[in-house]
């Protein structure tokens, strides 16, 4: 069963999007866009729909997360009796699109020695498709998932084994050792598009986040809440057209057992006219203006 949904932090590349837990579960991908089937989707179901694991496999005392400065990068400080380590996660974000929807999960070890697990289950179509898993021949460390026109690569230099429909691997994180995990998304008709080294794309996308928040010109009460705000907006924008999504989720009923469970990954007029008036409130005009040019050729 899947976490309280005010447990999930969101990761984003103007593109698609990912919830991940506080405890190193991501329990809902749709790449490579926010409206794409989700190849995790745990969030709606169960572990089984889908969901890539990265935690200790002792219990976790204490778990602390926050977003790097005003960057979507998310950190998560997950305490054991072992030691404590670090989750670093994002979505590769950077001013070009002509990368391939990237998914990275780079573990720090920050003190002792800390027995760890990563469990990849794949399920593509909202959990409904299992998919076609091979190790790519002669390259060890990458996993390529097929089902139909998707695939998903895993690239990791931690030796990972196939148990009953999943992948997993068992490693030791001491402290001071940084590893990185990058799934990549594309059509499998296609060649390989390698992924961006974990450590640049990193750099690279803390530093567009940064660039992006510099251009705020909110000088008002609670700065910081303000501007955690304004980016997941703009993490909820489509980049290619303009277009604000309401939210990156759907099938959620409002209470349980419920019937308004929408699917809120389309752009809803009256919510896209409140969101671009509090990003023009904070002087972010050409937001405005894509998505201006949107509605005309959505209404056209």
């Amino acid at each position: 069963m899947s976490a309280p949904l005010e447990d999930y932090a969101l990761l984003g590349d103007c593109r698609g999007a990912a919830l991940v837990g506080k405890h190193g579960g991501i329990d809902w991908w749709c790449a490579p866009a926010f409206d794409s089937p989700a190849c995790m989707a745990a969030l709606l179901g169960n572990r089984e729909h889908g969901h890539w694991t990265i935690a200790p496999v002792a219990e976790v005392r204490n778990s602390t997360r926050r977003y790097r400065g005003d960057s979507m990068v998310l950190e998560t400080e997950l305490e054991t009796d072992a030691g404590t380590l670090r989750l670093i996660e994002f979505m590769n974000y950077s001013e070009h699109d002509d990368h391939a929807p990237q998914l990275t999960r780079i573990v720090e070890g920050l003190s002792g020695t800390v027995a760890m697990r990563m469990e990849l289950v794949l399920r593509f179509d909202y959990g409904s498709r299992v998919p076609w898993v091979t190790r790519e021949a002669g390259r060890a460390g990458v996993l390529s998932a097929i089902a139909g026109a998707e695939r998903v690569r895993l690239y990791t230099p931690v030796p990972f084994v196939g148990k009953n429909l999943r992948t997993v691997a068992e490693f030791e994180l001491r402290a001071g050792q940084r590893i990185p995990f990058t799934l990549t998304h594309s059509p499998s008709h296609l060649k390989e598009q390698p992924p961006v080294e974990a450590e640049r794309a990193l750099t690279t996308t803390v530093e567009c986040w940064h660039a992006w928040s510099a251009r705020s010109t909110y000088q008002g009460d609670y700065k910081s809440e303000v501007q955690r705000s304004l980016l997941t907006l703009k993490a909820l924008t489509y980049r290619p057209t303009g277009g604000i999504v309401a939210a990156p989720t759907t099938s959620l009923p409002e209470q349980r057992g419920g019937a308004r469970n929408w699917d809120y990954r389309f752009c809803w007029i009256r919510d896209a006219s409140i969101t671009l008036y509090a990003l023009l409130v904070a002087g972010y005009k050409d937001e405005a203006a894509d998505w201006r040019e949107w509605l005309l050729r959505a209404v056209a």
